[in-house]
């Protein structure tokens, strides 16, 4: 049977913690408009912020789906599911805001993501998330699946990329500045990358 839990501690924070992948849902309010789901997989990507709020950096990719809903309407829910260990899955359903890089906000939120290289992976928003409602549930019909290692493809690609070739790169895909539904997507031209402050 699921449970609701009051914040995302103790065992609950560790196994979301632990997994290598998980998945965001989002959708405009518009409802003949498109539903998006998204695999976010980067190592070192996802921080819990606090007991009721959790964040990703939002990476280079081909549209801004939820960057955009998040714009209009600020709902999103998070899963993760266990591949291995015992069966579960466990739901973030809440509250989302893009912080773009321009925001005075943005250089303290890339100091809490030490683990992964922001500059590698073509990154556009930390994307933040309040929880309204937290939920495990079973997993038994999730099979067993091995991690074995991350992709390098998103860095190969946009590792070498400098801020205004990685904004032409945006600019010139037909779903960043404006989602599959007409909504406003990612601002462009895109920020310089502010400098992540120093650990200490």
């Amino acid at each position: 049977m699921g449970k609701t839990y009051e914040r995302i501690d103790g065992r609950l924070r560790t196994f979301i913690e632990e997994q290598p992948v998980f998945f965001t849902a989002t959708a405009p309010l518009d409802a003949d408009g498109t539903v998006n789901l998204s695999p976010k997989g980067v190592r070192g990507s996802f921080a819990v912020l606090d007991e009721r709020t959790v964040a990703y950096l939002d990476f280079a990719g081909s549209n801004a789906e939820t960057v955009a809903h998040l714009r209009e309407n600020g709902r999103i829910t998070l899963m993760w599911c266990a591949f291995q260990g015992p069966p579960t899955i466990v739901r973030v359903h809440g509250r989302g805001e893009p912080v773009f890089r321009d925001d005075p906000r943005f250089t303290a939120l890339l100091g809490r993501f030490t683990a992964a290289d922001p500059a590698s992976y073509g990154l556009r928003a930390i994307i933040v998330v309040t929880a309204e409602l937290i939920r495990d549930s079973c997993g038994y019909a999730v099979p067993f699946m091995t991690y074995d290692k991350d992709r390098t493809l998103l860095s190969d690609r946009f590792g070498r990329e400098d801020d205004a070739g990685l904004s032409a790169y945006f600019e010139k895909k037909d779903h960043i500045a404006t989602s599959i539904d007409g909504l406003p997507g990612l601002p462009l031209p895109l920020p310089a990358l502010p400098t992540a402050p120093a650990a200490g």
